[in-house]
């Protein structure tokens, strides 16, 4: 690994004025809002339209689809939208198309009783879940593409920016659906909740009217480089007409993103990587999927967890993400990899002392700061980590292989953190114990390869 020339914080900090970074603040912002309508929204919709923590926990399989976006991601990467691609780019042009189903989706909810249509709820969750999916393969390689190959303190400083945007994407839109929510619900509206997500549609809108001033350049080494794959495949067949051509196309847009994985890393690192990505951040996955659970049921309202988990947190996340990124420029993106393995395991333990203690407003606030600087300097360290892992020639999809099968680990098996509470009987205390040990597996993994991975940091 390239020894780091050491800098002062102040000198480091510039690289965040550089004005690719506003760019990429705004596209991190688009991947995180959607999160905010099936996850915290949805969540506490359905909790007070009378609904179990078992149906609310199951419910959030619909972020499952986050765990498969690799495999459609070739597709994402090579099709053109007809009109949009030629109109505004290739990458903008699917993160469009995708915005606009999020946008009649809304319209939908707004018409939509859960009670009566939970079926119809869910499902038009999970086609939000699915455009968020598709528009995040782009997103994510529209915003690595801002940054050249051999600009690693730039990248990391780019992953910093893409978690401060995705964050305040996130907490930003929560504020605005739980404020909205709740002043509709006290000035006597019943369908509050509908109301608010029309509410939230005006935000999609505007993301969409920022997106238009971030430039997209054509990569045609990119191109070249998977048309000549292509063609090594359809050499392989005896003819060549239009059936064989197909073929050709479909397994070098398979084949090749996965084949460089494995010949750059090896086959041994190479499934190490994909257990690491895998299982690093499943305990704040099952703290987050119950947190605002948690947080209704010792007695907190919206009002409140809007002002301390949404307002605060977004605060903390956006200071502690940028020098978390300071962080891996100075010491590296493996020391801040452990480092933040042990920092969220710390912090889910403080949420044992709030469920053991009496409603406190001072303990709720410091659990949630402390959660969210965890959060935000994992989160900053992971996506530097996996954006050196990529080849710029399958950007988009090695990045949603190893972006998706992280959100695996924190979706499949977090969607069981209702029914683990219930078996607890609501012992919510030991329930963070146990999340706080889930992160142990991943980090054995890391230091075992830690010694045979290629990163490049310059």
């Amino acid at each position: 690994m390239i020894e780091l020339k050491k800098q002062s914080l102040s000198e480091m900090f510039l690289i965040y004025f550089d004005k690719r970074m506003l760019k990429i603040l705004l596209l991190g912002a688009i991947s995180g809002f959607p999160w905010v309508l099936i996850g915290s929204s949805l969540s506490l919709w359905l909790k007070e339209d009378g609904l179990s923590r078992s149906t609310i926990g199951w419910a959030g399989l619909i972020f499952g689809v986050y765990a498969f976006n690799y495999l459609w991601a070739p597709l994402v990467d090579r099709i053109q939208i007809p009109f949009l691609t030629k109109k505004i780019g290739h990458r903008r042009g699917w993160i469009v198309l995708m915005q606009l189903v999020i946008l009649f989706s809304l319209i939908m909810w707004s018409i939509i009783n859960p009670t009566e249509n939970l079926a119809l709820v869910i499902t038009v969750g999970l086609i939000i879940a699915i455009a968020s999916a598709t528009q995040d393969i782009t997103v994510d390689a529209l915003r690595i593409e801002q940054i050249g190959e051999n600009e690693g303190k730039s990248m990391a400083a780019g992953a910093a920016m893409a978690v401060v945007g995705w964050w305040s994407g996130y907490k930003l839109g929560g504020v605005l659906s739980l404020f909205s929510a709740e002043i509709l619900q006290n000035k006597g509206f019943e369908n509050y909740w509908q109301l608010t997500f029309l509410i939230l549609g005006i935000l999609v809108i505007l993301m969409n009217i920022g997106l238009m001033f971030v430039k997209e350049s054509e990569n045609s080494e990119r191109y070249s480089k998977q048309k000549d794959n292509d063609k090594l495949i359809l050499n392989r067949f005896k003819s060549k007409n239009a059936f064989t051509q197909f073929i050709s196309w479909i397994g070098g847009t398979i084949s090749g993103p996965i084949t460089s994985f494995f010949k750059k890393n090896g086959f041994s690192i190479a499934l190490g990587i994909l257990g690491f990505v895998f299982l690093f951040k499943v305990g704040e996955a099952f703290l987050g999927r119950m947190s605002i659970i948690f947080y209704k049921e010792i007695g907190f309202s919206k009002s409140d967890i809007a002002i301390y988990s949404k307002t605060l947190g977004w605060i903390t996340t956006v200071i502690f993400t940028l020098l978390g990124g300071l962080f891996v420029i100075r010491s590296g993106v493996l020391k801040a990899m452990f480092l933040a393995g042990i920092i969220m395991a710390s912090t889910n333990l403080l949420f044992s002392v709030l469920a053991w203690s009496d409603k406190s407003e001072l303990l709720f606030a410091i659990a949630v700061i402390f959660d969210d600087i965890a959060a935000a300097f994992a989160t900053v360290a992971f996506v530097a980590f996996i954006s050196l892992l990529v080849d710029r020639a399958y950007t988009a999809t090695q990045y949603a292989l190893l972006a998706s099968i992280g959100t695996a680990g924190r979706t499949t098996l977090a969607s069981s953190s209702g029914s683990l509470v219930d078996w607890l009987n609501g012992d919510w205390g030991t329930f963070f114990i146990i999340t706080a040990l889930m992160v142990i597996p991943s980090l054995i993994i890391l230091w075992i390869m830690r010694n045979k991975l290629k990163l490049s940091e310059k």
